[in-house]
């Protein structure tokens, strides 16, 4: 059954609020060697990291499978990337063996950069005029005294989303502003990530899935025309050989259901086709979740294999996944 002291995400989602995304942590990489190495690590080509566009990235293992999805932000000659508290010391840890090879180069947590959701065009107009008009699409970016305003998905649902990365000593004005926005919990972020179709890895999950069964391509977070990277060969192979047989769908759960976490296995009469990467109670007491799906299961309910009685049903992602229409080749 449903946890009574663990938080629940504010439904329906506020279209005014600001968000500390306190279970997240900014890593500042620096020095000489920055780019050489992110470009021989994750699946982003660096030259397209500019300070006015800040891409998705995965990290991967020589298998492919993702221990890492991020974004990259370009911060003068410095990049930044967001990695989940539960996962940084590991991932930092993994990225740092490589890093060797880049004499005067480091990789640090900042503990004085925060990483700020705005949920609806209200919230992120307390940074600048016109910020949809500014940032027209995601990964879109735009610097501002302290920071960093960057457009992120927007949910299946049509709610407009940016990120607001700060750096340093924001304007008075605009702190006045951002103060004065209605204040959430990560947990809201946290849905609202769910309602964008974008997926989070956690210690259940990491190095578990190829990029793609993620939807990673479909939110630019993957270069097909980059040359190597770590984990790059079965990326690409999966890519152009067409073997994507699995991807990442939005489910919701009824309220008289359990909560949902990562790993639980799905369903479909009895025969597994599926796990939770990423699931959130919200406020009514209904359940969402990310879960990576068979293609050839997806078309009914699924249901939860230790509580079969339990139905899942899709939502929309706000974006198109062509490869589930494709047959897979063998």
């Amino acid at each position: 059954m449903s946890d009574p002291q663990a938080p629940v995400a504010t439904f329906p989602l506020p279209d005014a609020s600001r968000i500390t995304v306190s279970d997240q942590v900014i890593v500042r990489v620096s020095g000489a060697g920055t780019d050489k190495f992110l470009q021989g690590q994750f699946s982003q080509q660096m030259a397209d990291v500019t300070e006015r566009y800040s891409p998705r990235a995965a990290a991967c293992s020589p298998k492919g499978r993702a221990y890492c999805l991020t974004r990259m932000v370009r911060d003068g000659e410095d990049v930044l990337m967001a990695l989940p508290a539960s996962l940084a010391e590991d991932t930092i840890s993994h990225l740092r063996k490589y890093l060797m090879l880049f004499r005067g180069t480091s990789m640090e947590v900042d503990e004085s950069a925060t990483l700020i959701g705005l949920l609806g065009k209200p919230a992120a107009e307390a940074v600048t005029e016109d910020p949809v008009g500014k940032l027209p699409a995601p990964g879109d970016s735009l610097g501002f005294p302290g920071g960093r305003l960057i457009r992120t998905m927007d949910t299946g649902d049509g709610l407009i989303r940016f990120e607001l990365w700060q750096t340093g000593e924001m304007s008075a004005e605009c702190r006045e502003a951002l103060d004065a926005l209605r204040e959430d919990q990560p947990v809201t972020w946290q849905a609202s990530e769910i309602a964008a179709g974008v997926a989070a890895l956690s210690p259940d999950t990491r190095e578990s899935y190829v990029p793609q069964m993620l939807n990673w391509q479909h939110l630019g977070g993957v270069h097909f025309k980059k040359g190597c990277y770590t984990g790059q060969e079965v990326i690409a192979r999966m890519h152009f050989l067409g073997q994507l047989k699995k991807s990442l769908f939005r489910l919701w759960c009824p309220a008289e259901g359990e909560r949902l976490s990562p790993g639980m296995a799905l369903v479909r009469n009895d025969k597994a086709v599926g796990e939770i990467v990423n699931a959130v109670q919200l406020s009514d007491g209904h359940s969402e979740c990310l879960a990576v799906v068979r293609h050839d299961a997806s078309d009914s309910d699924l249901a939860l294999k230790h509580a079969p009685g339990i139905l899942l049903k899709q939502l929309p992602l706000p974006y198109a996944v062509p490869e589930r229409e494709q047959p897979a080749e063998s």
